[in-house]
């Protein structure tokens, strides 16, 4: 069973699209697969499209990312009402399914300046230097960053209320990032949480790109 998936739609894709200077910067980015006990994520179609800001102050920049995020899930309690929703401050990157009673799979970005988001970065913890930043459904987020910062913008998510096939595709999606004198970097998260008896928390991260 597939239910319809949750889409920030914002403006075309490509180095052609309207309101994009033309110094853009395509960059296409690779699938991505992570299979776990109850629970399969799949990212595909992701890419980006880096701009200088607007703002044209030699520490801002914004990319436009897009890609299509798919939760197989084999096993969940079956939940009628999910709620209400909380996201801690120590939970960087999750909503944290198991405050609100309903599985969730949610997706976004990591952004960061001069600070490299490899896999050991992660391993680390990022260093203890994380704060969150709301995303959401809006199609923009906009982050302030210093050196040595790294934030994550929430795209979008969706409960699981039931097994299922479960998608959040984003179109476009812009990020603006202010106060980065350095280089920014970036790669996507996809958060999946199963509660219940068997609980699990299955994560996929993208392929680090560079915004410049």
């Amino acid at each position: 069973m597939r239910l319809g998936g949750v889409s920030a739609v914002f403006a075309a894709v490509g180095m052609l699209a309207a309101g994009h200077a033309t110094a853009d910067t395509f960059v296409p980015l690779p699938d991505g697969h992570q299979a776990a006990p109850g629970a399969t994520v799949t990212r595909t179609g992701e890419h980006a499209v880096i701009s200088p800001s607007m703002a044209a102050n030699g520490v801002g920049r914004v990319v436009w990312v897009s890609g299509t995020v798919t939760a197989d899930v084999t096993h969940t309690p079956t939940v009628e009402r999910p709620g209400p929703y909380s996201t801690p401050a120590d939970m960087p990157g999750t909503n944290n399914s198991s405050t609100h009673g309903a599985s969730q799979v949610n997706t976004g970005y990591i952004v960061g300046c001069q600070v490299s988001i490899g896999d050991s970065a992660i391993t680390a913890g990022l260093s203890g230097n994380v704060s969150t930043n709301g995303g959401g459904l809006s199609g923009s987020a906009g982050i302030q960053l210093g050196p040595g910062d790294v934030k994550f913008v929430r795209v979008g998510f969706k409960d699981i209320l039931r097994p299922g096939v479960y998608s959040v595709g984003y179109r476009d999606f812009e990020i603006e990032i202010q106060g980065c004198g350095g280089y920014a970097q970036a790669r996507s998260y996809t958060v999946v949480e199963i509660i219940g008896d068997h609980y699990s928390k299955t994560t996929l991260y993208g392929a680090p790109f560079s915004i410049g």
